[in-house]
């Protein structure tokens, strides 16, 4: 195995250590502007500096979080005093990571259907991001569950699309996260989440296989096997987990490096308690861990939001809380009663 390779190798055991799980600050503009005009904040380019610096620079966030992926405009950001934020990343021994993909976009020819766009330029952007710093990357697909949908050509050319993705940042020395997600949106139950989840990782991996992906130098960032956010009669806790395992065995290879779930809109405690319990079932090929945006934020945001100068140390202390009860969860070593503590 060449140096390449085996940093690659080393980068995502990294990502995905023990009790550690990665911080999803990626937000596109527009999606940080909603969230800041949600808790009455000007959405400017200070604020975001100031909120996300928040976040990375607490004290002991490290311990529960192996990297954080970021905006193209995050990476490139300065302290006051002139120290990049990547830089006080490392110091705090969290991996930096970048959002390269431009979006999910209408499927022509599918209506209702999405397909991620970015690979145009994508190698030399992928230069630029490793020079910054950048040690592993992400791009998101969307699968949405609905009448007649997905379509298989939908299916295919989001899992083409990721696999090029992935084989352009192993080329450029860097991690990639592959993010097939299938949306809770829709009232579908439990089974029919189960076998769209399972046919979108069948396609995935059969591409990153046909596009000479390493996966021992890749990571899965996959969505939770779970009803529709509409649905009657949602599955319990102990349901959801099950099927989620024997979804992933049937269809991620032992090789791949590890599994991070993203929580898809699922609340703070839920997203907890779902990764914990698919970790006490046990003896399973890879680690299983968290990639959550809102259900590591969301609490942290309404607390620096109330008051972003007086309540920054509070704040940082409820993201710290969060991330170590995922941290917990990522063991299998989480109870309901840590929560109070």
């Amino acid at each position: 195995m060449t140096d390449k390779l085996e940093q690659l190798v080393e980068i995502a055991q990294a990502m995905v250590a023990p009790g550690k799980g990665i911080l999803a600050i990626d937000e596109s503009s527009g999606t940080i502007k909603k969230r800041f005009d949600g808790v009455g904040v000007e959405c400017t380019e200070a604020n975001r500096l100031d909120y996300r610096s928040m976040m990375l620079t607490t004290e002991g966030l490290g311990q529960f979080i192996s990297g954080a992926i970021l905006f193209d405009e995050t990476i490139r950001q300065k302290m006051p005093d002139g120290t990049p934020l990547v830089k006080l990343m490392e110091q705090a021994g969290i991996l930096p990571g970048i959002k390269v993909d431009t979006g999910a976009k209408p499927l022509a020819g599918f209506e209702g259907e999405k397909v991620t766009e970015g690979l145009d330029g994508l190698r030399e952007r992928l230069a630029e991001y490793a020079e910054l710093g950048a040690k592993f990357a992400k791009w998101r697909a969307v699968i949405t569950i609905g009448d007649d949908i997905p379509s298989r050509a939908c299916i295919d050319a989001n899992a083409h699309a990721l696999a090029r993705y992935a084989a352009l940042c192993q080329e450029a020395g860097i991690v990639p996260i592959v993010e097939p997600e299938v949306l809770m949106d829709g009232d579908h139950d439990l089974d029919t989440s189960f076998d769209v989840t399972e046919a979108t990782l069948k396609a995935l991996f059969t591409q990153l296989y046909e596009q000479n992906v390493m996966l021992e130098g890749t990571v899965l960032k996959a969505s939770m096997v779970i009803s529709g956010s509409d649905a009657d009669d949602r599955a319990d806790v102990d349901e959801v987990a099950q099927a989620t395992v024997d979804c992933l065995l049937n269809a991620v290879p032992a090789a791949t490096a590890g599994i991070v779930f993203l929580s898809g809109g699922q609340g703070d405690v839920e997203a907890t308690t779902h990764l914990d319990a698919m970790n006490k079932i046990g003896d399973l090929p890879w680690p299983l861990s968290f990639s959550y945006g809102r259900a590591l934020q969301q609490a942290c945001l309404k607390t620096w939001a109330a008051d972003p100068k007086g309540n920054r140390a509070e704040a940082q202390q409820v993201l710290l809380h969060r991330a170590r009860m995922n941290g917990m969860a990522a063991l299998g070593e989480w109870d309901q009663d840590d929560e109070r503590g």
